[in-house]
């Protein structure tokens, strides 16, 4: 695997530390549906819980989510975009406390074990990682666009390794593919929250108890059931 260099940014994991690794996605303040997937996932205190970013925003409980995680010794998470607006400046959320804020400051951009890669946003399979971007990390969707949701993906041409687990791009099913996990199934938007159990190579998953927040459907993406590979897309 072309490694990122191990940094406060970058955070390597000992696989064999764990009996079991679960990766999250999205969770946007969805703090019951939080509960109801790890009451789904029943993890005991050595299965690591992974999550993928964007803990918080447009959610309910934004407070509770970040409460909850930092509250378990066998969960981590990598930063998301929607923490970098915070950090910058771009949004408030006034419930978040002093401990949330500085648990969130503490988040790593890329959390790595084996031949597997956790980011928000995903990775430009033109480049080397080392050479990646902060921002490419937490917002990467369409490496010859601009944040559109048309396509062609990173996803459908990263050829690995590594395995890169997902977020940032809502999904209305889960993109699962040799090389690609994506995990943010919209569960803000009235969709699901997802989880990927690496021990068994499976989706869990529960539905969201309520819209939170209105998407449009042309910003929600349908992966191809056999996600085909299509041809690199040049520069």
């Amino acid at each position: 695997m072309d490694s990122l260099a191990v940094t406060p940014e970058h955070r390597r994991l000992d696989a064999d530390d764990w009996k079991g690794i679960y990766v999250i996605g999205d969770v946007h303040g969805c703090h019951r549906e939080l509960e109801d997937l790890l009451d789904e996932l029943d993890p005991d205190d050595n299965e690591l819980l992974v999550f993928v970013g964007d803990l918080v925003r447009k959610g309910p409980d934004n407070h509770g989510v970040v409460e909850l995680v930092r509250s378990l010794d066998n969960a981590v998470s990598v930063r998301g975009n929607n923490e970098a607006k915070l950090f910058r400046g771009d949004a408030t959320l006034p419930e978040l406390t002093d401990e949330d804020m500085r648990y969130l400051e503490s988040l790593p951009v890329a959390i790595s074990w084996d031949d597997n890669l956790v980011v928000h946003g995903g990775v430009n399979p033109h480049r080397k990682l080392v050479d990646h971007t902060t921002e490419e990390l937490l917002n990467m969707r369409e490496p010859t666009a601009d944040e559109s949701y048309g396509g062609p993906f990173w996803w459908e041409y990263h050829e690995g390794p590594p395995r890169v687990f997902f977020g940032h791009t809502p999904l209305d099913s889960p993109v699962d593919r040799p090389h690609a996990i994506g995990l943010d199934t919209g569960c803000v938007y009235g969709g699901s929250l997802t989880a990927y159990d690496c021990a068994r190579d499976e989706f869990v998953n529960v539905p969201a108890r309520e819209t939170y927040e209105e998407r449009s459907d042309s910003d929600v993406v349908s992966p191809p059931v056999d996600n085909p590979t299509p041809s690199t897309p040049s520069q």
